[in-house]
């Protein structure tokens, strides 16, 4: 009781800190809501494309012209090269299409003639030339088929007229969960950086040269000692976890109440329990206070930075992942994003979360076992 007390007291000095790093998870998170909206409903984007025509007004000619306008914007520009030269600069223009002499006779004749295209390289751009390729295909497919204008255009409008229904077979809202993966990937930096600095100043504390004589004189076992520390500690981390989760009903909203958001909240207390005793094992390291910023900083941001807190692994190199995979924090995010993707929550689709989160108590283990074997000799030494 003795060693919970003096705990709180030692939180309450130190609350500032805590209040720091959730103010930095409120407003990431908070930012990160406010530029992921997004909506259901898709629109497709059509390029603005020009086609100029060197050939006769033939069928061929006019319909290939006809599919290319319905498949993209109006471009309203005069009729010169340096005017088209100038919007392609501008980006007011995205694809210029060269109809040669001859086009349709070449065509009709199975020459595979060449339009000459000009162009600025960028999305829009690669769409264009997909919408001409389509065209060009299907054209060159049904010439085999025959060499009536008639019949061959009303082959290749047929085809291109055909459109592909997507259903949506799926209702889970990766644009909610993605939100939630977010705030739940932020916390390892908060919950960390929180529990090293508290727990290692709480620890530190106790390693006062009074406090440490009168422990070593006393009757009670060093392993006592230890659990009575880690058992108050742990309060501390439970409340930290209960913090976090209600902030995250606060700020993410219902999500959180379905099977993923479940699944986010008991994966965020196995690495604040990995995390608890971590900071306990620093703690019975250092004895410096004024190294335990320090510390802070290699940790909680390096950590951050090499396991996809602040860098999504994606975007990562090989390297950089697999140096990541000897840090609690790894495992963490691991399953963070697999619960993203996670459509049902069922014991299969489950088991590589439970994996990391096997791992992560193993590390809890390690770790209290170091500390009691850091703590038996400084105990002997003390």
């Amino acid at each position: 009781m003795i060693v919970f007390k003096t705990m709180l007291k030692i939180f309450n000095k130190n609350k500032l800190f805590l209040i720091l790093y959730t103010g930095l998870l409120i407003f990431f998170t908070a930012f990160s809501l406010n530029n992921s909206d997004s909506t259901s409903n898709f629109s497709a984007v059509k390029p603005t494309i020009v086609v100029i025509n060197n050939d006769k007004d033939t069928k061929i000619t006019n319909n290939l012209i006809k599919y290319i306008k319905s498949n993209s914007e109006k471009a309203s520009i005069k009729d010169s090269e340096e005017a088209r030269d100038d919007a392609l600069f501008y980006e007011d223009i995205h694809y210029v299409i060269y109809i040669p002499k001859n086009y349709t006779e070449d065509f009709l004749n199975h020459k595979n003639p060449t339009l000459d295209i000009k162009k600025k390289d960028n999305y829009y751009a690669s769409l264009s030339e997909q919408i001409l390729t389509r065209y060009i295909k299907v054209s060159n497919t049904y010439l085999n088929v025959t060499n009536n204008e008639d019949e061959l255009i009303s082959l290749i409008n047929d085809t291109l007229s055909k459109e592909t229904t997507v259903k949506v077979t799926t209702k889970l809202d990766t644009n909610k969960l993605a939100k939630a993966n977010f705030y739940y990937n932020f916390t390892a930096y908060s919950v960390l950086a929180s529990l090293v600095y508290i727990i290692c100043v709480v620890l530190s504390s106790f390693k006062c040269e009074k406090i440490r004589k009168r422990t070593s004189i006393s009757s009670m076992n060093y392993k006592k000692h230890n659990r009575q520390l880690l058992l108050s500690n742990s309060l501390f981390s439970l409340f930290i976890w209960i913090f976090y989760v209600i902030l995250s009903f606060v700020l993410i909203g219902n999500t959180i109440k379905t099977p993923q958001g479940i699944v986010f909240i008991i994966n965020l207390l196995i690495f604040i329990i990995t995390s608890t005793t971590l900071a306990f094992l620093l703690g019975n390291i250092i004895n410096n206070k004024n190294t335990i910023t320090s510390i802070i900083n290699v940790l909680a941001i390096g950590s951050s930075f090499l396991c996809g807190v602040f860098v999504p692994v994606d975007y990562l190199p090989e390297s950089v992942v697999n140096m990541g995979k000897i840090l609690p924090t790894h495992y963490y995010v691991n399953s963070n994003n697999l619960v993203m993707e996670l459509e049902k929550v069922n014991f299969d689709t489950l088991k590589p979360i439970i994996n990391n989160m096997i791992v992560m108590i193993i590390f809890s283990i390690v770790f209290i076992v170091l500390t009691n074997i850091i703590a038996k000799k400084k105990r002997r030494i003390g």
